[in-house]
């Protein structure tokens, strides 16, 4: 599940509300062990998300770095390259 995690600072453009949220959901998910909750937990999943994606986003908000900003096309090349390499040699 976390896997799917992906570093959202310094990129240009910056990372969107909906890409921290997506985040958020997946952090929840692995802390609470599932993808989806049942309907007597919902709405503290729903609590949880929504608080880590506005803490996420205000980290996001005050990190300062003096490295160049990420090229979002370039690192996702660089991830299939990997992907790529390793499913390649497990076959």
């Amino acid at each position: 599940m976390c896997r799917n995690i992906r570093p959202l600072n310094n990129f240009e453009p910056p990372a969107t509300d909906d890409e921290v949220s997506a985040a958020a959901l997946q952090f929840v998910r692995k802390i609470a062990g599932s993808t989806k909750p049942s309907k007597a937990n919902q709405a503290a999943y729903d609590k949880a998300v929504a608080a880590i994606t506005l803490a996420s986003r205000e980290l996001l908000d005050a990190l300062v770095t003096t490295a160049p900003p990420k090229d979002r096309e370039e690192e996702a090349a660089k991830a299939r390259a990997r992907s790529a390499a390793r499913y390649q040699s497990a076959s």
